[in-house]
């Protein structure tokens, strides 16, 4: 059995190199337009619709507008972040929004009164946006991420193109730094998420993120004070889920 997944890890591994040649010396948008024909049909993006999620969508907009959009909903967000959803989905001509919850027997089982992310967050985490997002995810190859190394932590080196689960992740954005991401809102006019004027540059479930002071890392405010970094969706290099720092 451990051969035969080490074998579909090189396969999967050979498939990243390839889409990372055909992406070669391609602009962003160019970026996500080859990877949309060369996938077609088989290509979702995830967002958080979250403090830098308009770039990404701006562009998956006029490149490839029938792209899916996954959305995470844990019934944790911000009301201001499901505002903000509609508000992009609307100017931007989002055809394609999928929203994904939790199985309700998950949260009956595991988290009954609301409370588990007070006892034990990465539980919290993966029944209510890793398994969600998996079963999501069953039907494509390749989904889209916003992440970029200037958020720093575990994505300080990240690829564009990487092996996650069985599938292939594309981070059109990866190498983007915040005044280029800043100068894109600007460029284009996009709205803002209403909770970064109030300091918070990263954006989670409510009783998991706070604002952060001026100078402070990015996601300095998700989790604060644990070692807890990441909510699960993400994995390393090895393809082991990334929750903390360690």
């Amino acid at each position: 059995m451990t051969a035969l997944k080490s074998e579909y890890r090189l396969v999967l591994e050979a498939g990243a190199q390839a889409l990372e040649a055909a992406l070669s010396g391609l602009d962003t948008e160019g970026v996500l337009a080859r990877a949309a024909e060369i996938y077609a049909g088989e290509l979702c993006a995830v967002s958080s619709f979250g403090a830098e999620s308009a770039v990404i969508l701006h562009m998956i907009a006029k490149t490839a507008p029938d792209t899916p959009i996954l959305f995470l909903d844990t019934y944790k967000l911000f009301d201001e972040t499901l505002a903000y959803r509609d508000a992009l989905v609307a100017r931007l001509g989002l055809n394609d929004v999928r929203t994904i919850t939790p199985e309700p027997a998950h949260l009956e089982a595991d988290d009954p009164d609301g409370d588990l992310h007070l006892r034990n967050p990465d539980l919290c985490c993966h029944i209510r946006k890793t398994l969600p997002l998996i079963r999501a995810l069953r039907p494509f190859k390749v989904w889209i991420s916003g992440r970029k190394r200037h958020h720093g932590g575990t994505r300080a080196a990240l690829p564009r193109v990487e092996v996650q689960d069985g599938k292939l992740k594309l981070n059109p954005l990866f190498d983007w730094p915040p005044d280029r991401i800043e100068a894109y809102f600007d460029e284009h006019d996009l709205p803002r998420h209403p909770l970064v004027a109030q300091g918070y540059p990263s954006l989670g479930c409510l009783p998991c993120t706070q604002p952060v002071e001026a100078g402070e890392d990015p996601r300095a405010g998700r989790w604060a004070g644990q070692e807890k970094t990441e909510c699960g969706i993400h994995f390393d290099a090895d393809g082991k889920l990334v929750r903390s720092g360690q």
